[in-house]
């Protein structure tokens, strides 16, 4: 028989185990709960509810999967839920729910609505744009805060459900059924939820304006609100035109450098590119002018222009073969930074003499006058230190054995060198241009004595022809004033003779042979020409040289003051009077266009400018430089032309706007979006 254990022991023995056992099931319990409680962004179910907390029952989550379904299909919105223990990584609750609703790639009119059960805490994340106001979003948390206190779950989501819909879950139906067989009632209650129901749809079909009611596959733009397409089209044009420019420098360059019949493929792609624009901004010019249009004529052209500025892409994405081969400058990088050098000391004395004259042209005339070169001389010493810096990086590149490097730092230079040189040309340009101008206002101020002696002798029976006579005497007296002196505007000057000299030649006509008028038009019109093509280079200077900072407007007004420029002077010797008027225009649309650049360069400036350069230059004062210079070769000119190579990546237009047109002339280009990331939910 074997020895018996004594008591005490089997009870010490029961009393570890038991105490061992409550440990590890505690360790395991906080093990579990930490777990729990810990949730990452998560990937929604199929269906409206997500339940990793699994505090639903199976009937409950049928139930609101139903309600949830019913608020699809009669409202504008679907909401979404997701119930987890805690937020984390995120941890704060808006930027998780956030998260999880990008990651999840809900649109503008989906909503998700994120429960932390064990965290008591919870969110409407919405995105901007969305049929929802951040207003009601905040009332329907409000209204399901008590019903998350007490843990009612699926009370909480039909609730939401029932705030967004809008009508608090009851419907017409339910009304019905309460009034009963109350006629009257009946009738009141259908007449309402019709009135609501039709200014629902006006309303709806107000904010859709021309976009379809139902999404075509065949169609990216179908998803599109009018506004969206818009803005997508003024930001196409923008870009294209950009990358337009940059492909033409680039092909200057090449030409100069290579000559012709090495570039004739890509010359081809240039004018194909080229013709395609002048489609885009001659619609544009269609969307701005003073004639109304409706809003479908205005979503089919502005989609014609996002079409239009992609196909500009590809023509000149399918032609980087014909350009590929000028990229091997890289091959000869030491001579050709001989060359950049040699461009860069012969420029120095053009620069130095540019803030002097300048100066000299300040001494003489009006600030509004000179606005187009104001900064030229700062603008230009900005280009020519971005060159030394790329001459520099160049030299340490071919040192070091990089040309690719090498290559596109002597292209930036490049760029920076001729763009310096037209900014200080420009002053010099435009003093020409004024002395010009104040010599065609003397000149035509003796014309207009001559007038108004002749007006004089003219029959004028109704005293119509004498105070012509006089306003223009007056004129010449005031246009006297204004060219003596040291603030002189001699644009503002001609101007205003140029409106009294039609005055007094509306009154000369009355008496003069049409001989004479035609001889009187031809002159306005030479003037008018000299001012349209003076106010016409010198816009296209300012926007050239500071594109990354202008915008669709002031491009297409100059675009339409060229042509109307071009077609005047075909019509200057066929028919005078009409070439005149359409001088007229181009000049007036050539002075818009200044405005708006300008505009656009002061917007740009106060809201602080580019931040550097890839050589260590130091923040532009508002210029736009890195748009400037590096935005049309650094995105797809002389992408893998650097360093070993590479090979550029090609993406159109989407519909969800995440992607757009490239910002180089050969390459580039993306987007993106977020939530709103509104204030709202909290505790519960």
């Amino acid at each position: 028989m074997g020895a018996r254990l004594p008591v005490g022991g089997t009870h010490m023995r029961t009393r570890w185990l038991a105490l061992v056992a409550v440990m590890t099931a505690l360790v395991a319990g906080l093990l579990s709960a930490s777990a729990a409680s810990a949730t990452d962004p998560v990937q929604l179910d199929q269906g409206y509810v997500t339940d990793d907390a699994g505090v639903l029952s199976s009937t409950e989550k049928k139930d609101v999967e139903a309600r949830l379904q019913t608020l699809t299909e009669n409202s504008t919105a679907d909401l979404f839920v997701v119930l987890v223990d805690d937020f984390t990584s995120p941890s704060d609750y808006v930027a998780w729910a956030d998260a999880v609703a990008q990651n999840n790639s809900l649109g503008p009119e989906q909503y998700l609505l994120a429960i932390a059960v064990e965290g008591r805490s919870y969110y409407i994340s919405a995105a901007q744009g969305g049929p929802l106001s951040e207003g009601k979003l905040d009332d329907v948390e409000e209204k399901i805060q008590p019903l998350l206190a007490q843990d009612d779950w699926d009370g909480a989501i039909i609730l939401a459900a029932d705030e967004i819909q809008g009508d608090g879950g009851a419907g017409a139906v339910r009304v019905f059924l309460i009034i009963g067989g109350i006629v009257v009632a009946a009738l009141l209650v259908w007449l309402i939820v019709a009135l609501i129901a039709r200014g629902r749809r006006n309303a709806e079909a107000r904010r859709r304006g021309a976009m379809p009611e139902k999404p075509d596959p065949n169609d990216p733009f179908s998803t599109l609100t009018d506004e969206q397409v818009q803005t997508q089209a003024g930001a196409a044009l923008v870009r294209a035109d950009d990358a337009l420019t940059s492909s033409k420098e680039e092909l200057g360059f090449a030409v100069a450098q290579f000559g012709e019949s090495a570039t004739s493929e890509f010359s081809v792609a240039i004018e194909a590119a080229k013709t395609k624009m002048s489609e885009a901004f001659d619609i544009k010019q269609k969307l701005d002018d003073e004639i109304e249009d409706t809003v479908y004529d205005r979503r089919a052209w502005h989609i014609r222009i996002i079409q239009l500025c992609d196909e500009i892409d590809d023509v000149l994405d399918d032609n980087t073969e014909a350009f590929d081969a000028l990229r091997r400058l890289q091959e000869n990088a030491p001579q050709e930074l001989d060359r950049v050098r040699a461009e860069r000391t012969a420029l120095q004395p053009v620069l130095a003499g540019a803030a002097p004259a300048l100066a000299a042209l300040a001494a003489e005339y009006d600030p509004a006058a000179l606005s187009t070169v104001a900064d030229n001389p700062a603008q230009a010493q900005e280009r020519i230190a971005l060159a030394d810096r790329s001459i520099e990086a160049a030299a340490q590149a071919i040192t070091t054995g990089k040309t690719g490097d090498a290559a596109f730092a002597i292209r930036t230079a490049e760029q920076a060198v001729a763009q310096a040189g037209q900014l200080a040309a420009a002053i010099t340009t435009l003093g020409a241009d004024l002395a010009s101008i104040e010599s065609q206002a003397r000149t035509l101020m003796s014309d207009l004595q001559g007038d108004i002696a002749t007006a004089q002798q003219l029959p004028d029976a109704a005293g119509a022809t004498a105070q012509a006579a006089a306003n223009v005497q007056q004129q010449l007296q005031q246009a006297q004033a204004n060219l003596t002196g040291d603030s002189r505007s001699p644009q503002r000057v001609l101007e205003a003779l140029t409106a009294a000299n039609t005055q007094i030649d509306a009154a000369i006509a009355q008496g003069r042979e049409s001989i004479e008028r035609a001889r009187r038009t031809q002159q306005m019109l030479e003037q008018t020409l000299a001012q349209a093509d003076a106010q016409v280079r010198s816009t296209r200077d300012f926007i050239e040289t500071r594109r990354g900072t202008v915008g669709s407007t002031a491009r297409t007004r100059l675009s339409q003051a060229e042509a109307g420029l071009s077609e005047a002077l075909g019509l200057r010797t066929a028919n005078p009077e009409q070439a005149l008027a359409v001088a007229q225009n181009a000049l007036e649309l050539a002075r818009q266009a200044s405005s708006y650049a300008q505009s656009d360069v002061s917007s740009y400036s106060s809201g602080g400018g580019w931040g550097g350069d890839p050589f260590g230059g130091s923040r532009s004062s508002g210029s736009g430089l890195g748009g400037d210079i590096l935005g049309g070769i650094i995105g797809g000119l002389l992408s893998g032309g650097g360093g070993g190579g590479g090979s550029s990546s090609r993406s159109g237009w989407r519909s969800g706007g995440s992607s757009g047109f490239r910002s180089s002339g050969f390459g580039g280009g993306g987007g993106g979006g977020g939530r709103s990331g509104r204030s709202g939910g909290g505790r519960f």
